[in-house]
């Protein structure tokens, strides 16, 4: 099956963003940068997006790939003796990633700030309603907030890791469209209160099914003002509905929710 909808990335979900992501979240030292343990890790992260992106972003994922294999690799060669330089004046291979990774690192926080004064402002002085702007707004410029795009990559992969995948060969591609899961796991957590990201997987085998989950719960943080919450690294996520008084898509169109059951049935 190909998925129709294809996620796009804004400007600051970059692999540099990816990199630094996985910096922090390991508690790594970004000026002597692990390349053996971060190479692994970005890899497993990009064989994870290139499920769901679009050729041309996935392209810049795997150029930086190719970057860190070939870093990797330059610091495994072995300097002959009679070549023996100096280590405190060696040219590190790493020098150059992690120069663009500080560089990014200070744009990304000035760009953070910029966004917290601007909301801060925005709550002092609000716009008049004459002042807003006419144009419709650009629903795919829609943010997830509160658990970043990656940490939700980094649970899907484990998702990925832990199941047994069906080889889709044999079986029927799931064909169902996005918006049906949408509705189903929108009605869910709206009646649950709360949803873990890794129970909206279960009983899931075809890869298909599960990118298609994944890319339906990126739909309702994006577009839908549903929210998702993660007390620990590494530990559960969970999706909360919109706040009170949001306004969301998924429902009936006479406004009562469905009683959708949580997951449709395998066909063989």
């Amino acid at each position: 099956m190909t998925v129709a909808y294809r996620v796009e990335l804004d400007r600051y979900s970059g692999p540099l963003d990816l990199l630094l992501f996985l910096v922090r979240r390991s508690e790594l030292d970004l000026l002597d940068l692990p390349i053996a343990e971060i190479t692994a890790q970005f890899q497993r992260h990009l064989e994870t997006l290139q499920q769901f992106l679009d050729l041309d972003q996935a392209g810049d994922f795997v150029v930086m790939a190719s970057t860190l294999l070939e870093i990797k690799s330059r610091l495994a060669l072995p300097n002959s003796e009679e070549e023996e330089i100096p280590v405190e004046v060696a040219d590190d291979p790493r020098g150059g990633l992690i120069q663009q990774l500080l560089e990014y690192k200070k744009i990304k926080e000035a760009a953070q700030l910029l966004d917290e004064r601007r909301a801060e402002w925005g709550e002092r002085y609000p716009r008049l309603s004459d002042e807003r702007p006419d144009a419709v707004r650009d629903q795919s410029a829609d943010r997830i907030k509160d658990v970043e795009l990656w940490d939700l990559v980094s649970a899907l992969s484990r998702v990925l890791e832990r199941r047994v995948i069906e080889e889709e060969s044999k079986i029927r591609y799931d064909d169902t469209p996005i918006s049906v899961y949408v509705e189903q796991i929108g009605a869910r957590v709206r009646e649950l209160g709360r949803v873990g990201f890794t129970t909206l997987f279960d009983n899931a085998s075809q890869r298909s099914r599960i990118i298609s989950i994944f890319l339906a719960i990126l739909e309702l943080l994006r577009h839908h003002g549903f929210h998702a919450d993660q007390a620990d690294a590494f530990g559960e996520i969970w999706i909360l509905p919109p706040d009170v008084g949001h306004v969301s898509n998924v429902h009936e169109p006479d406004g009562h929710v469905e009683n959708v059951p949580h997951e449709r049935q395998e066909s063989a």
